[in-house]
């Protein structure tokens, strides 16, 4: 499979400042991550809150400028673009973000809201309005809606209205964080499909960040895990999903379906998935960060920053434990 986008080593590190304005350290929310997007492909990303994902989204849509690293769209390296260019990239990369509330424009109605990228691309406000109403329907928002403005709509209505703009410059990749989390399962079921259809229909990429499993599964044809800022796992989703390496992947899918109470669960024998609290990224554990809530610890784990290695084709895991085990 052909690659779309490139990503190697980026890593941003936020810094800490006293009451005096003085670095005092930094928090590193992503840290030195690598992967591949295919063309026409969906690249999963799953972790707790806080592991970096939507961080690392940003980081791509160079909405925040990284550390260290390198983003190649189509053997382009995004992070050296500028101006024009920068403005140009940003049409065929395109966000959903999470919180509705601060990405769409609370003083525009709602078919301007969608029409507004066209606009801004040299699209006459007819034409673009048409093709906001089409787009409006495609998400689940009827035509009634189109002269309301955000405030009078719900939730779940101003996401599908932040969807469907992302949607109407036909982008060559979409980068949805939590895109769907805000929607009823019958609705769900509309956009999945839609991402779906515009996947074959517009040659269409995708990096989904979702804490459903269950729609990760469906979605993606890769998944890749985070912790507390790095990469712990990656692989075809029919291999992450069937044969988890990493001892936190396996946690995450034994509590299924919902992630947000991943570490209430417990297992049948009466045993917490996982135990112990999520370490502030202030001040990460040493080695393997996620040792302080891996039930398989060892005192190397400690000492030793395990590294991503192959466990099969294709899949790989950062952990000490899988590294023992591998024939030398």
């Amino acid at each position: 499979m052909e690659h779309i986008l490139e990503v190697n080593e980026l890593g941003k590190t936020f810094p800490i400042r006293n009451f005096f304005g003085r670095t005092k350290g930094g928090v590193s929310a992503v840290d030195r991550v690598s992967f591949k997007l295919g063309e026409r492909g969906t690249l999963g990303i799953v972790g707790e809150s806080g592991c970096g994902k939507s961080t690392l989204a940003r980081l791509l849509m160079r909405l925040i400028e990284p550390d260290q690293g390198e983003v190649k769209y189509r053997e382009q390296n995004i992070l050296d673009l500028k101006g024009l260019s920068l403005k140009n990239m940003r049409q065929r990369i395109q966000m959903v973000f999470q919180n509705p509330y601060s990405s769409i424009n609370p003083q525009m109605p709602v078919i301007d809201n969608i029409a507004f990228p066209l606009w801004a691309s040299g699209e006459s406000k007819a034409a673009s309005r048409a093709k906001a109403h089409h787009f409006m329907e495609s998400v689940g928002l009827s035509r009634t809606h189109a002269g309301r403005l955000p405030a009078s709509l719900s939730g779940g209505q101003r996401q599908r209205v932040a969807i469907a703009r992302a949607l109407i410059l036909a982008p060559d990749i979409v980068i949805a964080d939590e895109a769907v989390s805000a929607l009823d399962k019958s609705v769900q079921a509309q956009v999945l499909n839609l991402f779906q259809d515009l996947k074959q229909d517009l040659s269409l990429s995708m990096i989904f960040i979702s804490h459903d499993l269950h729609v990760v599964e469906y979605m993606s044809d890769e998944v890749m895990v985070m912790y507390l800022g790095r990469v712990v796992e990656k692989g075809p989703t029919s291999q992450i999903f069937g044969r988890a390496a990493h001892p936190y992947t396996q946690a995450l899918l034994a509590s299924a379906p919902s992630l947000e109470t991943a570490f209430e669960h417990h297992k049948g024998n009466g045993e917490p998935v996982l135990k112990g609290e999520l370490p502030s990224p202030l001040n990460p554990p040493s080695g393997c960060r996620f040792r302080t809530r891996c039930p398989l610890a060892t005192d190397r784990c400690a000492v030793e920053t395990p590294v991503l290695q192959e466990v099969s084709p294709g899949h790989e895991a950062a952990c000490l434990l899988l590294q023992e085990s591998m024939p030398a």
